[in-house]
């Protein structure tokens, strides 16, 4: 009877959540980009140095944000249009990549259930940003570049809850796509528009009305301008209504992505 129940994929009951295959399921996610730190932490890291140094030198050093130097201003929304980038594309080429190599049948056959699933992609595609952020900070801060956050609290709020919403939606994207090709297009179509077009390089009050109601309809601009408050004490919309925005996104993303994942779609196929 126990061949049979094998044969049929019965599932033995674990427990509502499996916590020691969630953990290990982390742990792999967390090795497969840290075995490529160069193009996963180091990479990034050198990117927003970069745009530092060009924003330097192109910008007047005169402009700036409420008596706040614009090198200032701009630094917090590079960070973290690279933290949530990279969210991103964590989850999404962990599911493109096992889906196109065939391994994602090992993670369907896996004591594993959708909520464990979704928790292990999600707090390790956060993880990645967290380095992201770590190593960029430290490199900006030894360069004179960037002073310590002046809200470690909603410094680390806004790291978590950017990178959580990014993370979903790169599982979501990794899901839906059945080549390279259509996730480069969410990315490059989608992801980036909005990091660019949410503020990070300027303060969205020079926007006309009309298009203050798109940015505010972006949560990427909560995640950027919260990031950026915690820094700098500034910000162009409450941190606390930023706050319940990127909560209701996350919890509304989580049940989607639960629901996908519960349903198979585009995994079992």
């Amino acid at each position: 009877m126990k061949n049979k129940n094998l044969k049929l994929g019965v599932k033995r009951e674990i427990g509502k959540v499996n916590w020691t295959a969630l953990f290990t399921l982390y742990i792999k996610e967390v090795k497969r980009f840290t075995s490529v730190f160069l193009q996963t932490i180091t990479a990034p890291m050198v990117t927003t140095l970069l745009f530092v140094i060009v924003f330097s030198i192109a910008i007047d050093r005169n402009a700036g944000f409420r008596q706040v130097p614009f090198i200032t201003f701009l630094v917090p929304g590079l960070i973290m249009m690279s933290v949530i980038q990279n969210s991103f594309a964590n989850a999404s080429s962990a599911f493109m990549t096992a889906k196109v190599q065939g391994s994602i049948v090992d993670l369907l056959m896996a004591p594993l259930g959708p909520i464990e699933i979704l928790i292990a992609h999600t707090l390790a595609s956060v993880t990645r940003g967290l380095c992201v952020f770590t190593a960029s900070f430290l490199l900006l801060w030894i360069l004179g570049i960037i002073d310590f956050p002046k809200n470690i609290f909603w410094m680390m709020l806004y790291l978590i809850q950017g990178g959580i919403t990014l993370a979903i939606i790169g599982l979501l994207a990794g899901i839906w796509a059945q080549k390279f090709d259509q996730l480069s297009i969410i990315s490059n179509f989608v992801i980036q528009p909005l990091a660019f077009l949410s503020g990070t390089f300027y303060s969205i009050e020079r926007l006309p009305e009309s298009l203050k109601i798109l940015a505010y309809c972006n949560p990427f601009f909560y995640a950027i301008d919260g990031l950026r408050f915690s820094f700098i004490g500034l910000s162009d919309a409450s941190p606390i209504l930023g706050s319940a925005v990127l909560l209701c996104c996350n919890f509304a993303l989580s049940i989607f992505a639960w629901y996908i994942l519960k349903t198979g779609y585009r995994l079992r196929s």
